[in-house]
């Protein structure tokens, strides 16, 4: 390692480039510890190309594929999409499918590809989940793809990073969501724009690990190109819980931020944070939740790899035992994978949310990108997604505001936007 003070992100890619340290604003060739895309993002762009190239897959097991898009087919271009996908991974014999299995940001991790001090990329935009466990991951288009998966590497510049410092403690109700929502609303979408943002401070030590990856996700919202979290406790736990070996969990201490590290540094206080929603049609239209409390809705989804995995499952449920949604209000609920489903079912969280209402959608990215079960014309919906672009949930007519699992089915349950800290006590 470096003697100079460095950046968790600067460590992270100075091992990627084979260097004893970086620079940001230098130009460095990294080699990639995993490239992961799904059915919408990879083969079907993918294989024409290295067909015409006449190239192959430089290494097979650190290529993980994932159907999750166009799950389940619901038309004939779905069907052709998700056929060629999964004809690929058997003509390519890929060792890491996932297959309906839910949404790859979650599923990924969950079967124990990512650790701290990899370098990934991803055929998504919000492959920068990954950061949450002390990796370098972001995302990447289909030409950047077809290089990395023939030669295993790709040019980055290095980033600048921008330190995201949480002191205190989240109150009851208010979550990383909230948190994430804030800092888009204060710093906008391209308030990170090809930096590195990393999340530090007791708020986030205190996080759980799917609570960290809600951040590190929604860093694609500030524009950053990653979203960092120094590996912990907390980490290695979850890790060996999903099957990461104990040799592969060692060393942990190095992948964090030197003190004196070049950074520029904001200070947030978890204690005074309200939960927040975003109005249409942007994340960064964000306010605290009493500004838009009373706005009737006719939707609350709980879905995607932002605000459906299984501590999400549990916050809604929280909200909704032994309560009923009210009248005329269609609470949806896809749980963002099949493992985050199956647990909520043997703890009771999904009967707790079907007894208050819910429907129960398939476990794919489903109406947070459009797909299969979107939301229709002149609807106001209430969503624990990402993205409240026009549009982005189906019907352009539709108005999505953003919001954490606990507003959401607190809103539900009230037919109106709602205060979830209300319910709670």
């Amino acid at each position: 390692m470096s003697s100079e003070p460095s950046t968790l992100a600067q460590k992270l890619v100075a091992r990627a480039s084979g260097r004893t340290g970086v620079t940001p604003g230098e130009i460095v060739n990294c080699s990639v510890d995993l490239a992961m895309f799904h059915d919408s993002s990879g083969p079907r762009r993918l294989k024409p190309m290295l067909d015409e190239l006449g190239a192959r897959i430089w290494d097979k097991s650190r290529v993980v594929l994932v159907m999750d898009h166009y799950l389940p087919e619901r038309d004939e271009e779905s069907r052709r999409i998700v056929r060629i996908a999964r004809d690929w991974a058997q003509e390519q014999a890929l060792p890491h499918v996932y297959d309906g299995q839910g949404i790859c940001h979650v599923v990924v991790p969950q079967h124990g590809h990512i650790r701290p001090g990899m370098f990934c990329v991803g055929g998504d935009s919000h492959s920068p989940t990954g950061g949450a466990f002390g990796a370098y991951m972001f995302g990447i288009g289909s030409t950047e793809m077809l290089g990395v998966v023939v030669t295993g590497k790709i040019w980055l510049r290095v980033p600048h990073t921008l330190q995201m410092h949480w002191s205190g403690h989240l109150a009851p109700g208010v979550t990383a969501k909230d948190m994430m929502l804030h800092m888009i609303g204060r710093f906008g979408m391209n308030g990170g724009q090809y930096q590195a943002v990393e999340f530090a401070g007791p708020a986030v030590q205190a996080l759980s690990m799917q609570e960290r990856m809600t951040l590190s996700n929604m860093s694609a919202e500030l524009g950053a190109q990653a979203g960092l979290i120094a590996p912990d406790a907390t980490t290695r736990d979850w890790l060996a819980a999903h099957g990461v070996p104990e040799a592969d969990l060692q060393g942990l201490d190095a992948w964090t931020t030197d003190p004196g590290a070049p950074l520029t540094r904001h200070e947030f206080a978890a204690d005074t944070l309200a939960p927040q929603v975003a109005a249409p049609h942007s994340p960064a239209n964000t306010s605290a939740v009493g500004q838009h409390a009373g706005t009737r809705i006719d939707v609350a989804y709980i879905g995607a790899c932002t605000g459906a995995k299984l501590d999400d499952l549990r916050a809604a449920a929280s909200v909704l035992r032994g309560q009923r949604v009210a009248s005329g209000v269609r609470l949806m609920v896809a749980p963002a994978s099949q493992q985050d489903q199956a647990a909520a079912r043997a703890e009771g969280v999904l009967q707790v949310l079907e007894d208050a209402g819910a429907e129960l959608f398939p476990t794919s990215c489903g109406a947070c990108a459009g797909y299969g079960d979107s939301v229709g014309d002149g609807t106001t919906v209430i969503s624990s997604t990402a993205r409240n672009f026009k549009g982005r949930m189906g019907s352009a007519t539709a108005q999505v505001y953003l919001a954490s699992p606990y507003t959401v089915a607190a809103s539900a349950l009230k037919g109106r936007i709602a205060d979830p800290r209300e319910v709670l006590a």
